[in-house]
């Protein structure tokens, strides 16, 4: 995501992109990449990822200690 609004961000000196200095042309996407649906699902996988390295960790803690 970093790599992309660096390359699509339109700079003062030259008053264009990188992507357009590379290739000549605007990046075409299909979907305004800042909707505010899309930054809602990012936070909820980020935090059912969250949850899941939490169960995980527990379960190999008791793992860890079982073996012990």
């Amino acid at each position: 995501m970093a790599k992309f609004i660096v390359n699509n961000k339109t700079y003062l000196a030259t008053k264009m992109s990188l992507f357009i200095a590379n290739y000549g042309r605007k990046l075409r996407i299909k979907t305004d990449i800042r909707k505010k649906v899309k930054i809602k699902r990012v936070i909820e996988f980020t935090e059912k990822m969250k949850k899941i390295q939490e169960k995980t960790e527990v379960k190999l803690r008791k793992v860890q200690e079982e073996i012990k």
